[in-house]
């Protein structure tokens, strides 16, 4: 198996497309707006629906955009944490009866 790195570089790493949410909210929301886009269908006129669906491309291409940014700010955060946590190992705790830190 490549490592992530080697993954990342050749472009086999696509974690976005894989994520599948457990939260059962996720499904129930769903199920709802499949319900509501049906309905609409059969509502609308073929061009008001058409306006309907570039509305929500437009919702969906600015929301990608926020969790993007939500992704790689998190990464930061989680990567100045590790340095943190490196920078200062001799505020690890020490193993008691040694006094050596405990890594």
């Amino acid at each position: 198996m490549d490592s992530i790195l080697e993954a990342l570089y050749r472009g086999q790493l696509h974690p976005d497309a894989t994520i599948v949410p457990s939260n059962s909210e996720y499904w129930s929301l769903s199920k709802q707006i499949g319900t509501m886009t049906e309905k609409w269908r059969k509502e609308l006129s073929d061009e008001m629906f058409r306006e309907l669906e570039e509305y929500s491309d437009l919702c969906v291409s600015l929301n990608s955009l926020h969790v993007e940014a939500a992704f790689i700010r998190g990464f930061k955060l989680g990567a100045n944490m590790i340095n943190e946590v490196l920078s200062r190992r001799d505020e690890l705790v020490t193993n008691c009866a040694t006094g050596i830190p405990l890594y």
